[in-house]
């Protein structure tokens, strides 16, 4: 059963290597907004989609204060081929053993092509300076997330 973390909930924390194999704490952003998008796998359509839409709203997001950190089970190989593929600006974290998926409860069962499966869904949270959810995304529209979560947190100030 699938149960996101819901908004005023203390994001968990986590370590975890991003594409260049350097190590990411969320504790290492406290006094910022952070984004962590999850998302299933690198260089799938809507993954890369999403990722893109992030990428091309970068400057949005700097200037929001805004610090963006992507994560799905993929290894840290992928995610630097991810990244220098598309040119990602910002931060991908290799999740995997899914510990961190589980801990902020999306990780569960997934259909596809009539197959039931685990797997890591396409969640996202917005999380303050404070390091409390403000906002969670279940249900991400690919196309529209990156200026979803810009127009969200101007109303969050």
């Amino acid at each position: 059963m699938l149960n996101p973390l819901q908004p005023n909930t203390i994001a968990p924390e986590f370590t975890l290597l991003d594409q260049d194999n350097k190590s990411h704490s969320l504790s290492d952003y406290k006094g910022k907004w952070v984004l962590i998008y999850f998302y299933p796998k690198d260089d799938t359509p809507g993954c890369t989609t999403q990722a893109c839409g992030l990428r091309d709203s970068i400057n949005e997001y700097t200037q929001a204060g805004i610090t963006i950190l992507g994560i799905s089970k993929d290894s840290v190989k992928s995610h630097k081929k991810f990244q220098e593929k598309h040119n990602l600006p910002f931060t991908l974290l290799a999740d995997t053993e899914t510990e961190v998926a589980k801990k902020y409860g999306i990780w569960g069962p997934k259909k596809f092509m009539g197959k039931e499966f685990l797997g890591m869904h396409r969640i996202s949270f917005l999380i303050d300076p404070n390091g409390i959810i403000k906002k969670t995304y279940e249900k991400v529209d690919v196309l529209n997330h990156a200026k979803q979560i810009l127009k969200d947190k101007s109303e969050l100030i």
